[in-house]
């Protein structure tokens, strides 16, 4: 694994890697890497001939009083477990060369980025799609993999590279759960064992959701109730949203059918928890 710091530089690879007629999947994270992210690269391995992982802690995706200074960073560790799976190359961008002191570009999606998780975080979806786009242009990949377990970013950046003519292939990997159902993410590195276990309400919510759709109810407001009920039972939760939502637009359901995804964003104590699952109607 080669760790590659300059923009130029890793064009330069890109290009001569295509050239070579070799496809090229890029993996983008923030680092903290977990078993969400390696499954990701694991199936970067499959579908092209070279793996690349950028890790950049983007501050533009952080608002006032989120946790960028303290979002986790373990580096070595990561370098550690990436040479393990064989990854080609590591991209190592710094502040200064992503955002130099005069930038001023942006990208927002009007719509997408106004609802669920945009209506709390309104600048979040604005830093995501601008860093991304980014990555896009200096790694030029071919595929670029995304984790469910984000579902609306995922559905915000496919909705990106349609509307810009962007020459990737979006490819969204499955949410990756420890044993209890707890979706395995950075953040959960904040918790000790009994938060932990709490912190499964979000899990056993959706599921209490599925089997109340297996059972026949289609009234989404009666779903999203119980989804609540359940959570509000458990020690030092608070809801920001219970949602059910088409997968393509993000527009809020009333009658279920076709597929749809029920999206939830919980605090635990003083750490923030999304989660979702998709279902199909039509399976």
């Amino acid at each position: 694994m080669k760790s590659i710091y300059s923009i130029k530089g890793m064009q330069r690879i890109s290009r001569r890697s295509k050239s070579e007629g070799m496809t090229i999947a890029l993996v983008p994270t923030m680092g903290a890497l977990h078993e969400g992210h390696l499954s990701l690269i694991r199936h970067a391995h499959k579908i092209s001939h070279i793996a690349i992982v950028s890790i950049y802690v983007n501050p533009a995706q952080f608002g006032p009083g989120e946790d960028f200074s303290k979002y986790p960073r373990s580096l070595g560790r990561d370098k550690r477990l990436m040479k393990k799976l064989g990854v080609d190359y590591l991209f190592l961008p710094t502040d200064k060369i992503i955002y130099p002191n005069d930038y001023e570009t942006f990208i927002s999606l009007e719509k997408l980025s106004r609802v669920l998780e945009g209506k709390f975080r309104p600048l979040h979806f604005r830093g995501v799609a601008t860093i991304v786009a980014k990555l896009f242009n200096i790694v030029q990949p071919d595929i670029a993999i995304f984790g469910q377990k984000d579902f609306q970013q995922s559905v915000i950046i496919k909705k990106m590279v349609k509307d810009l003519n962007m020459p990737v292939k979006i490819v969204v990997g499955p949410t990756v759960r420890e044993k209890s159902g707890l979706a395995i993410s950075s953040r959960n590195e904040y918790f000790n064992a009994e938060q932990k276990q709490r912190a499964t309400v979000l899990y056993d919510g959706l599921m209490l959701a599925r089997r109340i759709i297996s059972e026949g109810e289609r009234d989404a407001r009666k779903i999203r109730q119980a989804i609540k009920r359940l959570i509000n039972k458990v020690s030092g939760t608070r809801i920001d949203y219970v949602a059910i939502t088409d997968n393509e637009n993000l527009q809020p359901l009333k009658n279920l059918q076709g597929k749809f995804t029920i999206s939830l964003a919980v605090w635990l104590d003083e750490v923030r928890l999304i989660d979702n699952i998709s279902v199909d109607l039509k399976e």
